[in-house]
């Protein structure tokens, strides 16, 4: 188990590229002090099309490079196609503890619907795993559900086109289903979505409430580094994290299989000056 707040090891984090820097900025934001390793596994995106075995692999080995190599105390399945292909094997592994993102967004969506319409996106490995579809089963919740694919999305947003006539039409297209659902509230079902949330937005209409899973993980982060009860109600401070004394500035680490100049420059963008340098990973 994951010591309490004198433990200096850093919070290990992996995505196929990009998007879990969304749960990375969550995690900086609401506990500053914590170290943290990201690996964005963008030399062998996109997850969504590849067959869940061999997500589970990719997942088993960059989880396993994180405790390995870098002695993480914590690993945060950033990626909710990784999470839902291998979150249980990765945690039954591993002796650290594991999180993914697809239960605390789960929680915030039921949590945040009004008519009881919600829906759900994601990769097509995502959505035809059936985790979301269970994991709002699990809520309990008298909710109706419609889960849409979107095929395409991460692409968009690993090319840093998150507002052009191309992704709207795309976004007009694969957000049909939900549209016509009539949902009320939509999770974002990727860690790289948020990035087109505003084209989603527009899609949807102003009424429909866009819920991402980032917060609410980073809340089951400090639970389990912390001892405390997760949610947005015990995060004191309007999320704002508490400093532990004597502990130094936080280390931030980012590493990526692909082109690294690449994953400074747009990485920087995306989640801001923490991302400065960008080291390759040993299988890049």
């Amino acid at each position: 188990m994951a010591s309490g707040p004198g433990d200096e090891r850093a919070i290990g984090m992996f995505d196929s590229g990009f998007g879990g820097l969304t749960v990375a900025r969550a995690v900086i934001d609401l506990l500053p002090d914590e170290h943290l390793v990201y690996v964005g596994d963008t030399g062998r995106y996109p997850y969504g099309p590849r067959p869940q075995g061999q997500v589970r692999d990719l997942a088993h080995q960059i989880a396993g490079f994180l405790v390995d190599t870098h002695d993480v105390k914590l690993v945060i399945v950033a990626c909710n196609t990784a999470s839902a292909a291998a979150l249980g094997s990765l945690q039954a592994e591993l002796a650290v503890p594991v999180l993914g993102v697809i239960e605390p967004g789960v929680r915030s969506l039921v949590a945040a619907t009004r008519a009881g319409r919600v829906g759900v996106i994601g990769t097509v490995g995502t959505i035809a795993s059936g985790a979301y579809q269970r994991a709002v089963a699990d809520t309990g919740a008298p909710v109706e559900l419609t889960c849409a694919a979107c095929p395409g999305f991460v692409e968009f947003v690993e090319r840093d086109d998150t507002g052009s006539d191309q992704v709207h039409v795309l976004a007009e297209r694969l957000l049909a289903p939900v549209v016509e659902a009539k949902v009320d509230t939509l999770l974002l079902g990727c860690t790289h979505y948020p990035y087109l949330a505003r084209t989603i937005a527009d899609v949807m209409g102003r009424d429909v409430v866009l819920v991402s899973s980032a917060d609410e993980t980073a809340f089951e982060v400090r639970a389990a580094l912390l001892g405390e009860d997760a949610g947005a109600d015990d995060a004191g401070g309007g999320g704002v994290g508490r400093r532990v004394p004597g502990r130094g500035p936080a280390r931030h680490r980012f590493l990526s299989s692909g082109d690294v100049d690449w994953f400074r420059r747009l990485g920087s963008r995306l989640l801001g000056p923490e991302l400065d340098t960008v080291e390759r990973t040993p299988w890049a």
